[in-house]
């Protein structure tokens, strides 16, 4: 997640941002915020996007300030802010990525709202560009109102959208993207993916590819647990074998 924010806001947009062996990380990083992480088939981070509380500092009130006008700054428990969205559009435009970069971007900006609904979030703050205000608008997400006024931030313009989280706002974005079922991944199943995917490289090319073809041939949550499962349990039994070889006697 940090390297993708360090390509697009760094390499891609020309921010400027910290960036440490490859990663992109800020002062608000440290403050425990939430992160939403967009996932391909593979397991590899196509999207994210960071909340943040308004009780204490955030990006509106300590960095984009002059957005306020002079404004107090709006501080409540159940108004949270949006930053550092983004999507990797070189990964996703890649000849065989079953993704679309609307696809994953209505995918994310619906996980935001359900997470926030389901947290008792009332509303979401998000410092976007124009670009990225109109793409929240043809997406049937559009803001219900804006803090301050746009102003100008280096090479771009800037403004502080409002979005009221609601049922009907999460009915929206999934009506226009086409979203059906549950978006969120089972934490233990992207574990076991992601052990097996360390280890795959001690795997036949042949068994590698029989476990990926069940993966994707998994028609349920539940057959697809399975197979990831498997390929974590065969990777592991495999690695175990090569300690015990490796292990002088």
């Amino acid at each position: 997640m940090f390297q993708l924010r360090a390509r697009v806001f760094q390499d891609r947009m020309g921010w400027d941002v910290t960036v440490e062996d490859g990663r992109e990380f800020d002062i608000f990083d440290n403050l425990d915020p939430v992160y939403l992480v967009a996932l391909d088939d593979s397991y590899n981070v196509i999207g994210c996007n960071r909340m943040l509380q308004t009780t204490g500092p955030h990006m509106l009130t300590d960095v984009f300030q002059d957005i306020l006008m002079g404004e107090p700054p709006l501080r409540s428990a159940t108004v949270w802010e949006n930053t550092r969205f983004c999507i990797d559009t070189d990964r996703l435009k890649q000849p065989g990525s079953t993704r679309s970069v609307s696809a994953t971007a209505c995918e994310l900006m619906a996980g935001i709202a359900e997470y926030a609904y389901e947290s008792g979030i009332s509303d979401v703050i998000s410092v976007v560009d124009p670009a990225m205000d109109r793409i929240l608008k043809r997406c049937d997400n559009a803001p219900h109102g804006y803090l301050g006024q746009t102003v100008q931030m280096g090479k771009t313009k800037a403004l502080a959208a409002l979005s009221d989280i609601t049922e009907e706002r999460i009915a929206r974005i999934r009506n226009f993207a086409g979203i059906t079922g549950n978006i969120f991944a089972d934490e233990d199943e992207v574990a076991d993916a992601l052990a097996a995917r360390s280890t795959d490289d001690t795997m036949s090319p042949d068994l590698r590819d029989y476990c990926d073809e069940q993966i994707a041939a998994a028609t349920t949550e539940h057959e697809k647990r399975a197979a990831v499962a498997l390929r974590a349990a065969l990777a592991q039994t495999i690695r175990s074998s090569s300690d015990i070889r490796a292990t002088p006697q």
